[in-house]
């Protein structure tokens, strides 16, 4: 029963799910591969509601010891120029790192030798993450989920660090949004020239997994990677947001602690903010919530006329429908964050490469179980390390539902679902 802790699991997907070759012949299709990843859902019954799992998040233990070392990124786009890090997780037990006291914990940069030894023809499967608004390698809820993939030692895995996040610092006055996928646009592309017979992998954590669900959709069936895993997606973001603000604890808790996460990473770049932009930082230094930030700082900064356009033109439900690669995207019903309203029941059940799966209890990156472990974890590693080992990715159709282009040929009349309404060079 819920209120014991125990998650009732549903699925979403289209009726005819994609179907999938294993390396031993036998084929499967995307949605029981899904539901042999995803084990049973025994939460934490004393946190019995979204709002309580979200909440302990707050709780700061130690997690999985991960340690980076860090990369800086010269932008290739030419209307986002400016700089970017990654950091990539050291698999090697007997590395040194000696942590960088500027950067987050356990992480250093790369020396100029190590930086010329990168590359390597070796086929282990790769993981490219993104953390959540205003995180980084560093979040708890991102180490627990991939350090059993790192710690197997059959994994490589780096995590793109969003534009002014996790200590890294801008060379122009642009921070980020939830369209900007041309980071890690850029960073899958030097890691299929450095490391060309690595498969790679996607996944990406609240609103980071919208930016790589965007990406995703943008290459359609282009997409170099293999498979993805989105988890917590906040999906239609004027949703999301209007939700929150309709409630007291949504407004003055929610909105506030993401405002506030906002407000101190844009006061830590105030130098460039000022020198590059014409935003009055005094002003938005003084703001309290998410949706006033993003009004006073994306909207000036990216060139929408409001939040709510904003929010419309960057939510990534219409992107789902041009997914061509296998994807998994696992939400809580309960996340008073990314809300049930806003998740794409409808647009997956027409991909057959999309499954959504639905737990009733979690709240936004909660979903601890009894002892502080993370179940979210356990469905991310058992879905990746099948589709990395046991499914010929190879067999895998990338046109078993054609265009991602739909409409009436008859009246002449055309669907995509990456047009947007701000016209952005994806610099593909």
């Amino acid at each position: 029963m819920e209120w014991l802790g125990r998650a009732k699991i549903d699925y979403t997907t289209s009726p005819k799910p994609l179907s999938l070759k294993e390396k031993d012949g036998k084929v499967t299709d995307l949605l029981k591969v899904c539901q042999s990843a995803v084990p049973p859902c025994q939460l934490n019954p004393l946190l019995f509601n979204g709002h309580a799992q979200t909440m302990w998040t707050a709780i700061k233990s130690h997690g999985p010891q991960l340690r980076y070392k860090r990369r800086i990124f010269e932008a290739d786009h030419k209307e986002f120029n400016g700089s970017f890090v990654v950091d990539f997780a050291v698999t090697d037990p007997s590395a040194k790192v000696e942590a960088d006291e500027t950067l987050t914990p356990r992480t250093a940069y790369f020396s100029e030798h190590e930086l010329e030894a990168m590359g390597s023809d070796d086929e282990r499967p790769m993981l490219v993450v993104l953390h959540g608004l205003s995180g980084g390698s560093h979040e708890i809820y991102l180490r627990q989920a991939i350090a059993p993939l790192v710690d197997s030692g059959k994994w490589e895995a780096c995590v793109v660090i969003s534009r002014g996040c996790a200590n890294s610092k801008i060379t122009t006055g642009l921070l980020y949004n939830a369209r900007a996928t041309w980071d890690v646009r850029q960073t899958i592309k030097w890691l299929r020239k450095t490391y060309p017979n690595r498969p790679l992998f996607g996944l990406g954590f609240s609103l980071g997994a919208c930016i790589l669900t965007n990406y995703l959709g943008e290459e359609g069936s282009a997409c170099p990677l293999k498979a993805a895993v989105a988890v917590a997606n906040p999906w239609a973001l004027h949703i999301s947001s209007k939700m929150l603000q309709s409630s007291f604890i949504g407004h003055h808790v929610y909105q506030k602690v993401l405002g506030d996460a906002m407000r101190t990473l844009s006061m830590r770049h105030k130098e460039e903010l000022d020198k590059y932009t014409n935003i009055d930082t005094e002003s938005l230094f003084k703001l309290k919530y998410l949706y006033e930030f993003d009004r006073a700082y994306q909207c000036p900064t990216w060139g929408y006329p409001t939040e709510e356009a904003y929010y419309r033109d960057a939510s990534s439900s219409d992107s789902l429908l041009a997914v061509r690669i296998p994807f998994l995207g696992i939400n809580a019903v309960d996340d008073p964050i990314a809300s049930n309203l806003s998740i794409p029941y409808a647009e997956a059940s027409t991909n057959p490469y999309t499954v959504l799966c639905t737990t009733s209890l979690g709240g936004h990156l909660g979903w601890f179980e009894i002892g502080g472990g993370r179940w979210h974890g356990k469905p991310i590693c058992n879905f990746l390390n099948h589709m990395a080992f046991e499914v010929d990715l190879d067999s895998i159709d990338d046109k078993a539902k054609g265009t991602r282009i739909s409409g009436n040929p008859k009246h002449g009349t055309n669907y995509d679902p990456i047009r947007r309404k701000m016209h952005v060079n994806l610099n593909q």
